[in-house]
Formats: structure tokens, sequence, C-alpha cells
């Protein structure tokens, strides 16, 4: 078995045309490359150096001008190793043939004629997706339990998943991308892993929070000025949709700008040039725009505090963060990490929780999300006097008892409500199924059922 690293660099080409072999062999030079022509060929390099990549060409020998034998070796592909990332192309251009791929497995779809630029992006995108699945594996073997890593945030929460694949889908589109969520729930964190999953990643990620900028100096800070612009102004600076150049440029609370500013902002979204302050000269910048905001926009665009033009040119794609609240079971999965995370150096003594501080966390309401928890993890550890964090510590006077939720459906209510706690019972137990049965007051195979019931994973 290949390391991780060696992995993720293996790209397995199935083509049959020589002079397609070459071209595809040239431009993707990055990678340790691999070349069948068959179905044979593919699967003995498939098995002897298990490429996490594979681009398969439908029309191979013996039926180079149809489907037949592409798909069986699609299914071979999927049969010996299900995680590998098989992007399908073909150039019989058939909506048929791209449905049935992706139905039979295939990661991705691409027809012919091949844009060497674009199927690389596509390449590219699939081996970052691998590498986070093998490192969510990583964890989870150390005992982290049913976890992915979203952006820089370790998480368990369905909720958070679909978050984690909307970034990736709208990553290597070049579109503005909004983050809507409470402070302190990883808006940052998720732009900065969304620049890190796109093609502009080895461009700069420059952030800017607009509402702790005063707004005298605000403009400068985002256009720039030239030397003698104004008092002070002793030599030319550029701003940081600038120094984005060729990368991402995130705007936290973007709903701070002012109105006067976001004139000037709605003009480079439009025209993607700027100019400094006290400049003449128009400059084309080629930066990617993430924004975030805790503030109603809709509200501020119907008071006219907010321009709705601008608001649809940052808004191409809008992500909706949770809070933590919103997502049953991270707050334990988070405070475990915090506490390995701070423990060896503030104090090495402190192992875990005890299980009414566990409890005290789950029941938490987190007004301040993330930050929240991680602040109030590492007084804990501070304050804690032996091994164990135990709730007087946390500071918590616990759940308020009181639900935000109403239901009508009594069955929908039941199941939501175990899903819930099944979430809860396997995070705190780190997965292991007796435990978590215990602390339900079930029996183990009566969990089974419940997880198959509810097609939770195990």
């Amino acid at each position: 078995m290949r390391d991780a690293g060696t992995e993720a660099q293996t790209l397995l080409i199935v083509e049959d045309d020589p002079g397609l072999q070459a071209q595809l062999k040239w431009a993707y030079d990055d990678y340790r490359v691999l070349i069948a022509g068959d179905h044979d060929s593919a699967i003995e390099l498939l098995r002897a150096e298990e490429p996490a990549v594979v681009t398969l060409d439908l029309g191979l020998p013996p039926d180079p001008d149809g489907t037949r034998e592409g798909f069986r070796v699609l299914k071979a592909i999927l049969a010996n190793k299900p995680d590998t990332k098989v992007i399908v192309v073909s150039g019989h251009g058939e909506r048929a043939s791209a449905l049935t791929a992706i139905a039979s497995g295939a990661w991705d779809f691409y027809q012919k004629p091949i844009d060497i630029e674009e199927l690389g992006l596509i390449v590219r995108r699939a081996f970052h997706v691998r590498d986070l699945e093998v490192e969510n594996a990583r964890l989870a073997s150390q005992g982290a339990g049913d976890h992915r890593v979203v952006g820089g945030m370790i998480t368990g929460a369905p909720e958070m998943i679909k978050v984690a694949r909307t970034i990736e889908r709208v990553a290597n589109l070049d579109v503005s991308v909004m983050l809507l969520g409470a402070s302190g729930t990883g808006k940052e964190l998720l732009a900065r892993g969304l620049h890190e999953a796109s093609g502009r990643r080895d461009g700069a990620f420059v952030a800017i929070n607009c509402a702790a900028i005063p707004e005298n100096l605000l403009e400068s800070e985002l256009f720039g000025h030239e030397k003698g612009a104004f008092t002070g102004a002793v030599k030319t600076t550029e701003g940081k949709i600038e120094l984005a150049h060729g990368g991402t440029l995130f705007l936290d609370e973007v709903g701070d700008i002012p109105l006067p500013l976001q004139v000037k902002l709605l003009r480079f979204l439009q025209e993607r040039t700027i100019e400094r302050i006290g400049g003449r000269k128009a400059i084309a910048v080629d930066t990617r725009i993430v924004c975030a905001t805790h503030r109603d926009l809709d509200a501020m665009i119907a008071e006219g505090s907010f321009r709705d033009d601008l608001y649809y040119r940052l808004a191409e794609m809008v992500v909706k963060i949770p809070s933590l609240a919103e997502r049953p079971g991270d707050a334990v999965l988070l405070a475990r990490h915090f506490l390995h995370q701070y423990a060896p150096a503030m104090n090495p003594s402190v192992r875990g929780f005890a299980p009414d501080a566990l409890q005290a966390i789950d029941e938490g309401r987190w007004p301040g999300n993330v930050r929240e928890l991680e602040n109030r993890i590492k007084r804990a550890v501070i304050m804690a006097d032996g091994k164990l964090v135990m709730r007087e510590d946390l500071d918590l006077s616990g759940s308020d008892g009181e639900s935000d939720e109403s239901w009508l459906n009594l069955r929908a209510a039941r199941e939501a409500a175990d899903r819930v706690a099944i979430r809860r019972a396997m995070m705190q137990s780190e997965g292991n199924i007796s435990s978590a049965a215990k602390l339900l007051g079930i029996s183990r195979p009566t969990l089974y059922d419940l997880l198959k019931q509810y097609r939770m994973q195990a």
C-alpha cells in the first residue's frame, strides 16, 4: 500500500490513441503518469500501482467506436478499488453516456475534444478531494470518530458535510461566494478552505475585516493609494484587492462597508479594474472575491443601507453555515479536538473530560459558536486540577431546557430526536457501539437496527 503522498501523485490514463497518450503524459508531468491502452493493462496497473485518479476513454479496443469496453473497464476499476476517482473522457457525445457513467460510479465526465487546461482542473480537483478523504481516514484511525475536515474545521454533522460538498463544487468555478452565518461559525476558515481547493491556491489569500477598520481608512485598505494622495501618504501602497491578484480576497463583515465605498467595489466587480486613491490609471486585477457577514443583508437592502446590485455581484453563490447549536454532536467532537490541541502546552496532566463536563458541552447553546467553545475549552484546560476537565472548570450553567423546534408530525419528531440522540451518543463514546448503546439505554442489536433504519454510519 502506498503512503498518502505517493498515491495522490499517481495518475492512470486509459487511452488507446498513441498521439493522445503522449500529449496527456507531457501535459501532466506534475504527476507520476501511467498509460494503459486496453482493459487488461489498465486493471493490471490499477492493482499494482493503486492510482488515486484515473482518466478513462470509453472507446477502447476491441470496441473503439462504441462504449461497451470502456464501461467494462469502469466496472472493473470500481470493483477492485472503489475509492478511485474515475474521470470518464469520451468522444461519444450522447447525454446517455455521461449519465450512465455517473450512475455507474464515475466521479466526473468530460467530452472530447480534450482541452488540456480544462481537463487538468478536473484532475487536480479529483486529487484534492481524494487527499481530503485520506486525511479523514487517518484522523478516524486515530480515534477521532466519524467526522470530516471541512476547510480546516472538524465536523461530524450532516449539516456541515453539506456545506463541505458545496465548497468543493464551487471551488474551481470563478464565481463570487458569500458565506452567511453567525459570528464564530468559522467563515474565514471556510473561505481559506475554498481558496486552497481552487485553482488559485498558489496565489495569495488576503483577508480583511471591514467592520474593524475605520470608515475613512477602509477605502485605502481596499484600493490602495498613490504617494501624496493625502496627508501621511509618504509612499505608494497597494490595496488588499491588488495584493490578492491571482488569488482570493476574503471580505469579512461585508455588510459594514459604507455606501459610497460600495459603489467603488461594485465598479471593480463589473470592470475588474481599480484606481488607487489619488491615481489616474486603471489597474487590471484578477482577484476572486469571497465575502461573509452575520448581518441581514435583505433587511439592509430594504432600508437602503446596502446596494442590491452589489449584493447580486457578491452573492453569485450563497453558502449558509449552521450555528454550532444546529450541529448536534459537533460540540463534543470539537471540544475533544481543542483539549488535545491546548493541553500539552497549557496543562499536560489533563487527558480528557469528566462525563458531567461532556454532558454540559453537549447541552450548551453556544451563542458564540465554535470561537466561544474554543475559548471555553482553553480556559477549562488551564483551570483543571486533575486529569479530567470537570463541569465546574467550564463555568457553564448548562442547558436551559428550552427547544426552538415545534413539531407537528410525531413520526418526524421521533426520527429527528432519535438521530440527534444517536449522533450525540456516538460522539461521546468516540464511535464505540457498546458504549453508545449503554448511553442510550438500549441494546447493541437495537442500536444497529436504528443505524440501519436511519442510514447512519456505525
